[in-house]
């Protein structure tokens, strides 16, 4: 298999072209050796698409150019790394062009439990928000339709999330019942 990943690929790893430390990596969920399933990658994007804390949103740039592979395995890998850092602007961008026919998108919506992937709420250092966190305003807000200025360092309690919408959420200021980007407040640990 590692022949043909090799040969397919022209020695290059499929998602950012690096041509040392390469290996043949199997995508979940993993149902067999089929080299359909699998792409040829080197060891820094392994590393990164197994542990969310080692990722460099810079290096996934490169999903710009291979994000149009003609290889369905190489498609839905770029699908779910773009729709892992959207939080940071510029993979939205590009999901927004990426077609992935229904079968594909299917296969890249789904992560090795069989389960889609759920947008997550991350707010401005990269921590994850849960419903019911506080949070702090990390600037001064003019709240639309509204004269309230909501300062920065203001405490919002028992926030919610926006459903399927992972760059807002809602919570009171003030009062008031607002909608707030994740890029203006920290989780309050």
């Amino acid at each position: 298999m590692v022949k043909e990943l090799e040969k397919r690929s022209g020695s290059k790893c499929e998602l950012c072209g690096s041509i040392n430390n390469l290996g043949a990596y199997k995508i979940p969920p993993i149902e067999s050796d089929d080299i359909a399933k699998s792409i040829y990658i080197c060891e820094n994007c392994k590393t990164q698409i197994e542990d969310n804390d080692k990722v460099d949103v810079i290096h996934w740039r490169c999903l710009n150019d291979t994000m149009w592979s003609e290889v369905p395995a190489v498609q839905v890998m770029a699908w779910r790394m773009l729709s892992r850092l959207k939080s940071h602007g510029w993979p939205n961008d590009l999901l927004e062009m990426l077609y992935l026919d229904e079968e594909t998108l299917a296969w890249a919506k789904s992560n090795g439990d069989g389960e889609e992937d759920k947008p997550k709420h991350i707010d401005s250092n990269g921590n994850i928000l849960q419903n019911g966190d506080t949070v702090l305003l990390t600037q001064t807000l003019n709240v639309k339709g509204s004269s309230i200025n909501a300062k920065r360092g203001t405490a919002v309690r028992r926030i919610r999330l926006v459903e399927d919408e992972p760059t807002q959420i809602e919570g009171k200021v003030e009062g008031q019942q607002i909608v707030i980007l994740t890029k203006f407040v920290k989780k309050s640990l």
